[in-house]
């Protein structure tokens, strides 16, 4: 099962003022429940907005979040089934450690990144829109630049630094990703994946799952980032005689003025028995009623719609792309030129191309123990503080005034 989270195909603090502690256990008194709502992205992220690229079938719409507005960008890319809101705890940590800026975006057909062909996701293409991306934002003269990658993301990370899409790039940061151990994972992906809720009656019940999973660690984060990771979709229960597309339904009788006048009764005795079948109709159907009288002899019916969510990406249908991400990962990785940081959940992780490369100097490697898969949603400080350390000791950036690290 490790191995199979390992890849995360798919798959702390923020500012202050939040009054959250990522990272640490939630104390709660007797009786009091874990708090599972959604919490929105604007309490760790400055800015959202959409960026537009050109391609040869038309536009592209990348969403991105922003923080910061001085130091080099940190360009922040999610694992597979993932959005740019995993790194959303990440970044107000960091933004309170090192001046810099940050720029975490949804990749292609991940979050509300909208593109022309959202079923090309080969690691050529994807570290296109990287490049684009970068362009589309800063034009010919782009600041230096940091790449971070987790599990999928890594992979497009090293993807992009070894075509050499960003010309400004500072360094490298890949996050539990490694060839060796991604290659072995492959075969046991899609038994993972099958083994996956495919709904959950609502976003509270789609983050209590990943928290209790283990797929996030981090309470915190998994308010903030489940969002990203599943969709709102709306069905009615399908039955005989009943569409599945019905919004609303009138059931109305027409009034009699003549008959009212003389048996109100009679009318209220029928329209009681007529609840009733509406009643057992609804709950035949499993829907949700509400009964609104507008008039005596007038019963409305309102049929809503059950809302439920599930995976924005279906994950299975892209494991053609899946060898495309991971083979030669290790090699591009060491012959990248900029300065390189792997961060790993686990020492097995490392492969032997690595290990030997580790031993040669040719990257900083540092393992951070007692996370899952998603290293940077269960440790964000941790994270941060590695990665923080790191730009600090190659002289990217400094720390802020006041942080004692």
């Amino acid at each position: 099962m490790e191995k199979q989270l390992h890849l995360n195909l798919l798959a702390s603090r923020p500012p202050m003022a939040g009054g959250f502690q990522s990272g640490s256990k939630m104390k709660m008194g007797p009786g009091r429940k874990r708090d599972f709502s959604p919490l929105p992205w604007s309490q760790y992220f400055e800015t959202m907005e959409d960026v537009e690229v050109e391609n040869e079938n038309g536009k592209d719409i990348f969403r991105i979040y922003c923080s910061g507005a001085h130091g080099p960008v940190l360009l922040l890319l999610h694992g597979g089934g993932h959005s740019a809101l995993s790194w959303a705890v990440f970044t107000a940590v960091i933004c309170s450690r090192i001046n810099c800026r940050v720029v975490a975006m949804d990749l292609r057909a991940h979050g509300d990144t909208k593109v022309k062909n959202p079923d090309d996701l080969s690691a050529d293409t994807m570290a296109k829109d990287i490049g684009k991306v970068v362009e589309a934002l800063y034009g010919e003269n782009p600041p230096p630049i940091m790449i971070i990658g987790h599990s999928m993301g890594g992979a497009i990370a090293v993807h992009t630094a070894a075509a050499n899409h960003i010309p400004s790039l500072l360094g490298l940061c890949v996050i539990d990703v490694v060839e060796g151990t991604a290659m072995d994972a492959l075969n046991s992906m899609q038994n993972f994946l099958r083994s996956r809720p495919k709904t959950f009656k609502s976003l509270e019940n789609a983050i209590e799952w990943s928290v209790k999973s283990g797929q996030i660690r981090n309470t915190e984060s998994a308010r903030v980032s489940m969002g990203g990771q599943v969709k709102k979709c709306e069905q009615s229960t399908s039955s005989p005689g009943v569409s599945n597309s019905i919004g609303e339904g009138i059931i109305e009788e027409e009034e009699d003025e003549e008959a009212e006048e003389e048996s109100n009764k009679k009318r209220m005795k029928e329209d009681d028995q007529e609840v009733k079948s509406l009643s057992f109709l609804c709950s035949i159907y499993g829907c949700a009623c509400e009964f609104v009288y507008l008039k005596r002899s007038v019963c409305f019916l309102q049929i809503k719609k059950e809302s439920i969510f599930t995976w924005r990406v279906e994950l299975s249908k892209t494991e053609k792309y899946w060898e495309g991400w991971f083979r030669g990962l290790s090699a591009l990785f060491l012959t990248c030129p900029a300065p390189k940081l792997l961060l790993l959940a686990g020492v097995d992780r490392l492969d032997k191309d690595l290990t030997i490369g580790q031993m040669q100097g040719k990257f900083q490697m540092q393992v951070l123990p007692q996370c899952g898969h998603a290293v940077h949603e269960d440790a964000p400080e941790k994270v941060a503080d590695a990665l923080a350390t790191f730009m600090v000791r190659h002289k990217f950036t400094e720390f802020k005034e006041g942080y004692l690290c």
